[in-house]
């Protein structure tokens, strides 16, 4: 009869055992999918009361400008990092804790992983899978479709998804013609794109604007774009 049933404990074990298998199968067919297609809708889309337009377009046909003001904006270090910026997750903790101005530490790989797999929001367990589809991003895909997933999915004003509808949305034209300013306009919205417009934009998000401009320059003078 022992040899027959197996107590609870390893019951659960076994159970616990087939549930991991399962959830690291699912998962890394999921994004080995999106390596290839693109994602037809994001959680963060699908609870936007506003809607969520948008015009996939590739990596490839975008204005240049695009990822080089993204990579200025948001990860100087998108090329040279294996998904985290360790640097800049200490010093935003070091602010955090200090009080000062709080910045995230996110890199463009992680908000990929948190825009496309994952729901927007805080918590140490939505943070720990952000941290999981980051390392299968990295792992699975290379750093160009990294970017262009990244452009096609965030947020660039209220309603409206990805950099090419961003375009049309602020500029009305695609986003393959983008002047440098237009470019660092759509990169200045992202942080608070609810409350910030590219056209419309107030005194700090013009300023950030500039800023980045000049920021451009130095990411195509350096290696920081090479990966794209």
């Amino acid at each position: 009869m022992a040899a027959k049933t197996r107590s609870l404990p390893a019951r659960m074990i076994i159970f616990v055992f087939k549930a991991i298998l399962w959830f690291l199968l699912i998962t890394v067919l999921w994004v080995l999918l999106y390596r290839f297609v693109p994602p037809p809708i994001t959680a963060t889309m699908a609870l936007d009361e506003n809607g969520s337009g948008r015009n996939w377009m590739a990596l490839s046909e975008m204005d240049r400008a695009m990822p080089i003001a993204v990579i200025a904006a948001e990860d100087g270090n998108f090329c040279l990092h294996d998904g985290f910026d360790y640097e800049a997750i200490q010093q935003a903790w070091e602010e955090r804790q200090a009080g000062t101005r709080r910045r995230g530490g996110s890199t463009i790989s992680q908000q990929t992983a948190k825009n496309v797999f994952l729901w927007q929001g805080g918590g140490w367990f939505r943070k720990g899978l952000e941290a999981y589809f980051t390392v299968l991003i990295e792992f699975l895909w290379d750093k160009p479709r990294i970017m262009e997933v990244y452009l096609n999915v965030a947020e660039t004003g209220i309603g409206t998804y990805g950099a090419n509808a961003g375009a049309q949305r602020y500029f009305g034209h695609d986003a393959s013609r983008l002047s440098d300013m237009q470019a660092a306009q759509i990169a200045a919205v992202l942080p608070d794109p609810k409350t910030r417009d590219a056209t419309r934009p107030g005194s700090w998000t013009a300023g950030y604007a500039n800023r980045l401009v000049g920021r451009m320059q130095q990411v195509r003078a350096s290696p920081l774009d090479d990966c794209i």
